[in-house]
């Protein structure tokens, strides 16, 4: 079967390979891809900015069908529609691991960058990640599981939002547009921002239940957001761009005592005004990647029809092309581009 692999580190040396289909060890489940879709994570992969141990097949955004289970596996069968955590390894012993806290595990390896991962036909992963689809539930909405789960683990489980908050979400990019949607769900009054390169993102943003979209390079969102809470700055911040204006210009939006929180990655130190931080006695937020609760709170979304993941769509591509597919990542002309298995 063929795969997108990592070869070696190093910026791209990412190659087409004919890889053989993975055995099923017990307490493991084998799952045939379905979609898979490209993330920031995998662009950073590519410029070698994120930890990887190649060679390694990449992709953790994903669901399918399960196609063979391994020993002392009885809570899937084959035929079973389901997506996937990233966890793939984990100590299961450290303070992490005993508090339910497992994606900060010190040993921990996440599919796609320590372990093989789903840009290929068939994924093995341990039975403990695995989660049933709805059935409402189709395989493209399915494969953004793994984004949307953590949006809810930074929203809901690090950051907390009360009705009536103004919350503000820097860069209509998947993550935010998902990140917005739940900070809906949550009762925040939500803003999200972005440039005129985001053009239909914001617009998509809009439909989407955002309750104001900006384009900061026609409009001045500092000026608009203290009209908006009678001059004191939004109650939330939810940085989702990744990049050090977007962090710079989240620190001047929000309040004083309000709450900012990381969500983007940005692939390189940046430099942070924490003055700001300290006078304005901020909570300042971090989260990574996702856990049991996050990912049952998120397809519970998906079931209930209060999220949409599949709006978010523009393109879908054989893995053959994931050259094709980085690329738009990278230029912002795809919002989320899933790839899909070919022989």
């Amino acid at each position: 079967m063929k795969a997108v692999v990592k070869a070696r580190r190093g910026r791209g040396n990412i190659e087409i390979w004919d890889v053989e289909e993975p055995k099923t060890g017990p307490g493991e489940v084998k799952i045939e891809v379905k979609a898979a879709g490209i993330c920031g994570t995998d662009i950073h992969i590519y410029y070698d900015e994120f930890m990887v141990n190649p060679p390694v097949i990449l992709g953790h955004e994903f669901c399918g069908v399960v196609r063979e289970v391994g020993e002392n596996v009885a809570e899937f069968k084959a035929g079973d529609r389901v997506t996937s955590e990233t966890a793939a390894r984990i100590c299961g012993k450290c303070m992490f691991c005993r508090t339910g806290n497992y994606n900060l595990c010190p040993e921990r390896l996440g599919l796609g960058s320590g372990v093989n991962g789903a840009f290929t036909k068939f994924c093995v992963v341990r039975k403990e990640i695995v989660h049933p689809l709805p059935d409402n539930v189709d395989f493209e909405s399915g494969a953004l599981c793994e984004p949307l789960s953590c949006a809810v683990h930074g929203i809901i489980e690090q950051t907390g939002i009360e009705a009536g908050d103004t919350v503000v979400v820097m860069g209509p990019g998947p993550l935010g547009l998902l990140s917005s949607q739940i900070s809906k769900v949550e009762g925040g009054y939500v803003v999200v921002l972005g440039m005129s390169l985001d053009k239909e993102r914001l617009a998509l943003a809009d439909e989407l239940g955002a309750d104001l979209v900006v384009n900061i390079d026609k409009q001045n969102p500092e000026k608009i957001i203290k009209d908006l809470s009678k001059g004191y700055g939004a109650d939330v911040v939810l940085e989702c761009s990744g990049s050090s204006a977007g962090a710079k210009l989240g620190l001047r939006l929000v309040r004083k005592r309000g709450k900012f929180t990381q969500m983007g990655l940005f692939g390189k130190p940046i430099d942070i005004d924490f003055e700001q931080i300290a006078y304005k006695e901020l909570k300042v937020t971090g989260f990574f990647s996702q856990k049991w609760t996050a990912w049952e709170k998120a397809l519970q979304l998906l079931e209930q029809r209060k999220v949409q993941t599949k709006p978010l769509v523009t393109e879908k591509l054989p893995i053959t092309e994931w050259e094709k597919g980085f690329e738009k990542k990278e230029r912002g002309e795809a919002i989320k581009t899933l790839l899909y298995p070919v022989d």
